[in-house]
């Protein structure tokens, strides 16, 4: 599924924070913890280098806790990286990512400077949620609708630590065509941008596979069907989602899925785990590496129809 949203703030955003991180001491990154490696902005890997990073999990109720779990070991194999898991409510979590970002950067604090803290991540994954926490104050506006926060803002927590805000940021490409579809799934992508259906049948596809019980207790199914249209289908009829003539409009059943996922009616549920990632990226690079091959046997071709033409 190809994705068109990419707003110009964010192009801007990712030169401001290009500009500003060799000031930065420690990157704290927000993942949706149901996605883990699909909400991971490779923006954001390239430009910290190898500055200490908390890579948080949030959302963490929604998601499978031992996938959760699987990803947190997956991403602490970088020595600079520790990971938390975050729920909706935050109880606990200002104090635990404070006394950690001391922990990590421990030259700052011996010498009582304050340290500069980039907070990162995709859009409508809870940041200004965690920083309002941190900050102890609603400084961020929130809610459900990505891309709220346009541009960067420092906040003084106090306890050494200055704040930096910037705004939630996808990348212009999405290679990783199934990312797509879970960046699309979770809300991180304005619905605007790209098809329900498409999405809903992705979605459903993938829990039928890996979560069929899900499905079976939140839509009370003696089977779970073994498609998507049938599924799809099925639930629409249940829902009332009826067009003329009586033929469901799975436009609307589509909908109801996606949006009942993203409110954690189906349960705890992970779309990706790290084995999935690394299949899907070893398919990326052949897919790379094919279109490669066919852009420079083009190439060849037009050089050489050119050579024989002069000699003609």
């Amino acid at each position: 599924m190809a994705i068109h949203w990419y707003p110009g703030h964010m192009h801007k955003a990712i030169r401001e924070m290009t500009n500003i991180l060799p000031e930065v001491d420690l990157v704290i990154e927000l993942l949706d913890a149901r996605l883990p490696a699909s909400s991971q902005n490779p923006a954001i890997v390239t430009l910290r280098d190898n500055k200490p990073c908390i890579k948080i999990l949030s959302k963490s109720d929604l998601a499978n806790p031992e996938t959760t779990s699987r990803w947190q070991a997956h991403f602490e194999q970088d020595a600079s990286v520790k990971t938390l898991q975050t729920t909706l409510d935050l109880n606990g979590t200002p104090q635990r990512i404070i006394r950690l970002c001391q922990a990590l950067v421990p030259s700052r604090v011996k010498a009582n400077l304050s340290m500069l803290v980039m907070v990162a991540g995709i859009p409508n994954v809870g940041k200004s949620t965690l920083i309002n926490a941190l900050a102890g104050r609603k400084i961020a506006k929130t809610g459900n609708e990505p891309a709220i926060t346009k541009g960067q803002q420092r906040i003084k927590l106090g306890q050494g630590i200055m704040l930096l805000d910037t705004p939630g940021i996808l990348w212009p490409k999405i290679e990783n065509e199934n990312s797509g579809y879970r960046l699309a799934a979770s809300g991180a992508i304005k619905d605007t941008a790209m098809g329900i259906e498409d999405v809903a049948f992705y979605l459903a596809d993938y829990l039928i596979k890996r979560y069929p019980v899900a499905l079976r207790d939140r839509y009370d199914l003696t089977s779970v069907p073994d498609t998507e249209l049938e599924l799809l289908e099925l639930l629409g009829a249940r829902r009332g989602c009826l067009s003329a003539g009586g033929r469901v409009d799975l436009e609307k059943a589509s909908a109801i899925l996606v949006n009942e996922f993203r409110a954690g009616m189906l349960g705890a549920i992970t779309l990706e785990t790290p084995d999935m990632i690394l299949e899907e990226e070893l398919v990326v690079v052949q897919q790379k590496k094919i279109k490669a091959d066919r852009d420079a046997d083009r190439k060849r071709k037009f050089r050489s129809g050119r050579a024989e033409k002069v000699q003609e």
